[in-house]
């Protein structure tokens, strides 16, 4: 049986940087979750922030992968750097996934930790551009599978 972690807001959880819970959870987060096959974890609050919490961004070129190699960062609008916070919740992500088994994950789009395709541009002015978030980044280099949510119907195909 496959298992699968889960942004914790995804499944409704107060997480949010703020701090309001996702009105619609999907079924099969629900389903996944009622049968032990779905765990919830959240990188931004496991690393230490509050909910509710001042919106972040990656500021740099390069998404999360270059704030894992130190040549970006992750700040809030009024420049507070928070790069150790998402570092260490990235991390704790990974030692998550590793201690239970776990080779998937759903993860939230554009958040600067779990964006797997989209993230914002650091400008703080809502522009979308390509990449990964920090923790998307580090689970993808240790080989875990990272999807978002508008790929929940690929990842049950391959949960089986």
């Amino acid at each position: 049986m496959s298992r699968v972690m889960i942004s914790a807001c995804l499944a409704g959880e107060n997480v949010r940087y703020n701090g309001k819970p996702l009105d619609a959870v999907d079924e099969r987060i629900k389903k996944w979750l009622g049968d032990g096959r779905a765990l919830l974890f959240c990188s931004e609050v496991e690393g230490g922030l509050p909910t509710p919490r001042d919106p972040a961004e990656i500021v740099g070129q390069g998404g999360g992968k270059a704030v894992l190699e130190g040549t970006a960062r992750v700040a809030t609008e009024q420049g507070e750097d928070l790069t150790d916070v998402f570092l260490d919740g990235a991390r704790k992500a990974l030692a998550f996934c590793r201690e239970k088994g776990i080779c998937l994950a759903l993860l939230q789009e554009r958040s600067p930790s779990c964006g797997s395709h989209l993230i914002y541009d650091g400008r703080f002015q809502g522009t979308r551009i390509p990449g990964r978030g920090v923790t998307a980044a580090l689970l993808e280099q240790h080989g875990i599978r990272v999807f978002s949510e508008a790929e929940i119907d690929t990842l049950e195909e391959v949960m089986g």
